[in-house]
Order: structure tokens, then sequence, then C-alpha cells
């Protein structure tokens, strides 16, 4: 009796091409294959922050939007179709924050569960959530920490691991909800230093485990009265303005100066080489990557030259000269100490600076109190 396709290999060399099996019955092998269920698990927020926890009906424990994933369907497409059905919510399914592999539980088959982000919704979308009749009640909005306490143990820790996934702009690497080694976040930091210093890391591992940073360079230009060059972003809603510059593509092999020219001419219309280098700024929020600026001085622009300041469409709204003392109201508190301090460094000729959140950072002052403590 000749063996059946569905029981042996598909790679197996055949020696009558009419004995190969048609793509029916490979497609019909492969499913009765054992293998990982998948699921696909919502992290959906709100505009404050606050986490979307449902309590059906039919279970004793809060859960995460989510479902498995049916017939062919991605992920993305059974997350989609389930917040539809589940909520009445029609959004797009946002990043990939984390992946979670467990073990074989009670159906008796291992798990792979992908997990997005959806939202931030806004109040309006929040509030018209359509829950059907038995599925859910009800569902609440709540704090991270507050969903944390709520959630069984196979879903708190996954929630935990996508939130810092989110906030640091990376992915998770998890097994029943452990980060792993060489997770590029979610990793608890003591215990990241702890396996470093056992030289449990492979290079790899390593890289990935490394806190990151986000660099940028900016260039502060002002006009013959002293005035600072500023400019209005289309992109950000809270209404402050920010000095011509950008993001440094250093996945590119770009250098910050490199970086600050070509920001100002995509910027500005303006090919201008930046000078001298004013400062560099370190600011850091928990759970957030740390942010490096490299600030060059720009020089002065006469009259002639800001009358061609071409401003790049889509980017930026308009720009403007403005006098020191507007600082306060036009820019964030952090970017003001930054202007000011390298507005000193330029005008007296000293830096480059070494700034925290704008702050100069004075050690030969520490040096010297150090001194004095020791006489």
């Amino acid at each position: 009796m000749p063996e059946r396709p569905s029981d042996r290999p598909t790679d197996r060399p055949y020696d009558d091409p009419s004995d190969r099996p048609s793509p029916d019955e490979v497609r019909l092998y492969y499913a009765a294959r054992p293998s990982p269920l998948v699921a696909a698990t919502a992290i959906v927020l709100d505009s404050a922050g606050r986490v979307l926890v449902l309590a059906p009906t039919h279970r004793a424990e809060a859960e995460l939007p989510g479902s498995t994933v049916e017939d062919t369907e991605t992920p993305e497409e059974a997350l989609a179709r389930e917040l539809e059905a589940e909520l009445g919510l029609s959004v797009p399914v946002g990043r990939l924050l984390a992946v979670d592999s467990r073990r074989p539980g009670s159906l008796g088959r291992s798990l792979i569960a992908h997990v997005h982000l959806v939202g931030p919704l806004s109040p309006k979308q929040a509030g018209g959530l359509c829950l059907p009749d038995g599925e859910a009640s009800p569902a609440r909005w709540l704090a991270p920490e507050e969903a944390y306490a709520v959630l069984p143990g196979r879903l708190a820790p996954r929630l935990r691991a996508a939130l810092a996934a989110l906030y640091a702009g990376s992915l998770a690497h998890l097994v029943d909800g452990v980060p792993q080694p060489g997770s590029p976040v979610g990793l608890d930091p003591e215990r990241r230093t702890a396996l470093e210093h056992a030289g449990s890391f492979d290079a790899a591992s390593h890289r990935a485990a490394r806190p990151k940073a986000i660099t940028a360079a900016s260039v502060l230009f002002t006009d013959a009265a002293g005035r600072i060059l500023l400019v209005e972003p289309s992109y950000d809603r809270s209404g402050r303005w920010n000095l011509p510059g950008g993001g440094i593509d250093s996945d590119l092999g770009e250098t910050p100066r490199a970086a600050a020219r070509r920001e100002v001419h995509e910027e500005l219309g303006l090919d201008l080489a930046p000078g001298r280098l004013l400062g560099v700024n370190w600011a850091h929020k928990p759970g957030y990557p740390a942010r490096i600026r490299f600030l060059y001085d720009g020089g002065v622009l006469d009259a002639a030259t800001l009358a061609r300041i071409r401003l790049a469409p889509f980017e930026l709204l308009s720009w403007r000269a403005v006098p020191a003392g507007e600082l306060r109201a036009l820019v964030k508190p952090s970017l003001r100490r930054q202007i000011e301090a390298c507005l000193r460094a330029r005008r007296d000729g000293t830096g480059p600076l070494e700034l925290h959140a704008g702050r100069p950072v004075d050690a030969p002052r520490e040096k010297n109190k150090k001194k004095k403590g020791k006489g």
C-alpha cells in the first residue's frame, strides 16, 4: 500500500512526478501537524494612558481584548476582527509590542501571543465602545498599576513588558510572561546588570539588552538684533516651538554635525555649515530612552539670508525670530535652558557645555568643593 502524502514529509524526493502530493494534500498535511496556537492581544490605551481591561461574564478573571488566530488570518487581522465584534471598535491595529511564548497549559498546546498597541483612543472613541450583551460586564479603563493588580498572573507581566516596549520604542521577547536575557526591553535593570557581570550574555544579547538613547542635532541661529530663530512644527500638538534641527540618522552612519546641516537644509532651504559645538544636552525620563542633543552655533543670519528661508512643506508651519525674553512662552523649559546656556557660551567664547536637562554641569565647582572639604 503506497504511503499517503499526509503521512510523510513533503520535502522527501519522489521518483515518480505523478506521485507528488497535490497542493490540497500538502495543506492538509501541515494542518494536521502539532503546532502552537497563535493569539493576538490588544493593549488599548486612551488619551490619558489608561488601559482597557475586560471582565467577561463567563469568566472569573479579568482579561485584555484579544483572540486566537483563525484559518488564514494574520495576528493583526484576527485582532481587528475581535475588536470590532467584541467592542464595536474599528481602528487600526498598531505596532507589535511583545511576543510571548507560553508552554502547554490546560489545552495541551503551546501558545504564541502577539501583543499590539491599539490607540491611544480619542475621548469620543473611548466613550463609544459598544459591548455586546453578555460579552463583557463591564469594560474598565484602569491606570497601568491598577491593571497589573486585577489581571491574572499570566497577563499582568505581559502588559507590563508591552508598556515598557511602548515607551522605550522597542520590543519585548517573553517566555511565559518573563522577559528573556536578550530581550531588547522589559528586563529588570538589576537582573540585566547581574547577567552582564556574570558573563551570561552572548554578544548579540548584550547589544539587544543594553539601554538605548535617541540622538538629535540642533542649530542656534540669531539675527542682527540678537533674536533667536525658532520654527513651529506641524507634528507637535503642544504648541511649542523648536530650534531648527532633528534626529541623527546614526543607522546610516550620519554624524551629529552632518545631521545638523542636513536638517537645516531640509527645514529652511539653507545650505549652511554649522559652526562650533556649543553644548551637548542629556535628558532622561524614567521608562523612556535617554535623549541626547548636540547644539551647534549657526551664527548671525543677515536679512538677505533670512529672506531665502523656504520651509519644508508638511513639516513646519512657520518660523520667527524672537528675543530671549520671549522664549519662556514659546519653548519647553528644558530647551529654553539649553538655548540660554548656549547663548552665554557663544558670547563668552566658552564650551562646549555639558548640559543635563538644559542645566550646565559645573564640574570645576564640584572639584573645588571636594578640595575645600579636605582642607
